[in-house]
């Protein structure tokens, strides 16, 4: 590449890690063979609000060095910002945040662009929408009616513009596009006349094929076969599950085959940026998977994080369990923690004759973090998390309907209860006073025996294998990205310390043909999830660990595939070649050489 290798990372996940592309930028950001070949770094996104004071707009460990609407002026690029502002009729957030691991001590500060475009030009905003659909035949008046698709497209040409201001419109920039949020600004360098910006597509999901997965009955049972179906007689998602153009994230994605380059969090991924149209068929696409931490502790160190979380059971249900069973995640359909609860109740079974007994806790919320104030008077009114009432400050209503199956289970269980604790963070500030004082989050990854992500669409699914390096049993689907990972790192030799869940095995039954397939209904994914949890829990229990002797095996077994899952295994074995790649493609006067 040229002298000064540039990053642009377009997101909306500038301020705060929401969710895995938060997870990635925190991986590049504190690994040193990315901080090593990327000599700038910068993050791009809108400003989603004016509110709070300067020194917050960037979210913590940041620092505002300009800022329209605080008057706050403290760097040389404030003339072009200025100018910038008044021709597009933009407010300019500028500074840098500093991303630090710290179990590693690693730390940079990364360059940070919000670009308020509540107000932006029309002329501006609806000249880029012409060019939009004659370029790359994106109808925008089917979806400006949509904050979520308006704001991005809005975003692109300031951003472009904001780019050019601090110096960063060159030859050697490369502009990631971090999903459908990405693409109108990747696009909008494609169309910059005056740079041979290299644009990228990172497909941490394919979201037309998410959003199908999770409202198709036969979810990913149904969808995984379908799709292996449709590639061998070269059939595409308009024709199988009709026509997606109204979806204006599917409009989106299916313009990333004109970057040069995408990557791919997951094996599945592609196969479903394939089943996006025939043109995807010849784009480049490089499988970049995400990193996985690595920290060695001993069987010691894991004990006592497990004696905390032992504990804290004891406190709220008055026994402490054999074994922590965990489950660390997104209240969203697609993580399937109904599947949790069924490979439970085989669990159980076997604990009844054992004589053995467990606790899952299930970290999960579908809202905003509960004040601490609220979390005491919940645990001396009711007993929360152990009982939980409908409302907030307590459960929102897909919180609710989730605890109504932990009581079912609950009810029948005799040797494994379920503690739901829907709450951000692990720790007494956070979840209470019946928490041990000495308590942090990371007491949840070291101390767990079984960590639980059976989703039905799990693009990667790093929270599944947080547990790895700590000596913990890691049970997620099949159709999770980080399966291939494992796959390429174990090369064919058996893992104790992971389960793959394969819930698309239809288990010999018979389907003539695709629209067979596409009719497996729910009826049929709840036989074979059946047949499947009682594999999985069998696997479970034969793997759960008799002795500290035990313990250390799965320790030292889990961190030597851990090490070789780590940011910096990703970016020198998969991301700098997809964006060498990149570099190298060849531009011509038309946007269409990559159609």
């Amino acid at each position: 590449m040229a002298n000064e290798r540039t990053l642009v990372h377009v997101t909306h996940e500038v301020v705060g890690k929401i969710g895995g592309i938060g997870a990635v930028l925190q991986g590049f950001f504190t690994c040193n063979s990315y901080l090593e070949t990327v000599d700038r770094s910068i993050i791009v996104g809108p400003l989603f609000t004016t509110e709070g004071p300067a020194s917050e707009r960037l979210g913590a460990n940041s620092e505002v060095l300009y800022s329209s609407m605080d008057g706050l002026v403290n760097t040389g690029y404030a003339p072009a910002f200025q100018k910038l502002e008044d021709s597009y009729n933009v407010g300019i957030v500028y500074g840098r945040r500093t991303f630090t691991d710290k179990q590693t001590g690693i730390k940079s500060s990364p360059e940070v662009l919000l670009i308020d475009v509540t107000h932006t030009d029309k002329g501006i905003t609806n000249g880029f929408k012409r060019r939009l659909f004659e370029e790359f035949g994106i109808r925008s008046d089917l979806y400006e009616n949509l904050w979520e698709y308006e704001q991005y497209v809005r975003l692109a040409p300031a951003a472009i513009a904001a780019l050019r201001a601090i110096c960063a419109v060159k030859d050697s920039t490369t502009v990631v596009a971090h999903e459908f949020m990405g693409m109108p600004t990747a696009l909008a360098a494609i169309l910059e006349p005056t740079s041979d910006f290299k644009t990228v597509f990172y497909a941490h999901e394919v979201a037309t094929m998410r959003r199908i997965v999770e409202t198709h009955p036969g979810h990913d049972t149904m969808f995984y076969n379908v799709i292996k179906q449709a590639h061998e007689s070269r059939l595409y998602v308009n024709e199988v599950f009709g026509e997606q153009h109204s979806y204006f994230k599917h409009a989106l994605v299916e313009a990333s085959r004109y970057c040069d380059s995408i990557c791919a969090v997951g094996d599945y991924v592609v196969e479903e940026l394939r089943f996006l149209a025939p043109e995807f068929e010849v784009v480049d696409i490089d499988i970049v998977y995400n990193g996985v931490p690595a920290y060695q502790i001993t069987a010691c160190e894991k004990l006592q994080s497990k004696q905390k979380l032992q504990v804290y059971c004891e406190k709220l249900l008055g026994y402490k369990p054999d074994f922590i069973f965990t489950h660390v995640t997104r209240l969203v359909q697609s993580k399937g923690l109904w599947r949790d609860l069924r490979v439970l109740y085989k669990i159980e079974e076997e604990f009844r004759t054992q004589g053995k007994t467990g606790v899952l806790l299930v970290l999960s919320t579908e809202t905003c973090p509960r004040h601490s104030r609220d979390i005491h008077n919940m645990e001396s009114a009711y007993n929360w998390p152990v009982a939980h009432r409908e409302g907030w400050p307590d459960l929102s209503g897909g919180e609710a309907n989730f605890y109504t199956a932990v009581q079912e289970f609950n009810t029948r269980s005799r040797n494994i209860k379920i503690i739901f604790i829907n709450q951000f963070g692990f720790a007494p500030s956070s979840c209470g006073k019946r928490m041990p004082k000495d308590m942090e989050f990371m007491d949840i990854r070291r101390g767990s025996d079984v960590e639980f992500g059976q989703s039905i669409y799990e693009p990667f699914g790093i929270a599944q294998l947080e547990a790895l390096t700590f000596g913990g049993i890691c049970v997620f689907s099949s159709v999770c990205g980080c399966a291939g990972f494992l796959r390429d790192v174990a090369r064919g030799e058996k893992v104790t310390n992971v389960i793959v869940a394969d819930y698309t095995d239809l288990g010999g039954r018979a389907y003539g043909d695709i629209e067979d397939l596409v009719k497996i209904d729910r009826l049929v994914r709840d036989q074979i999830e059946e047949s499947v949890s009682e594999k999985v829990a069998m696997q479970i229990c034969s793997r759960l660990p008799k002795s500290e002797s035990e313990i250390e095996s799965l320790i030292q077994a889990g961190y030597s595939l851990a090490k070789d899952m780590s940011w910096d295994v990703v970016v020198k074995s998969y991301l700098l070649g997809s964006l060498q790649k990149a570099q190298h493609k060849q531009h011509t006067d038309s946007v269409y050489i990559n159609a």
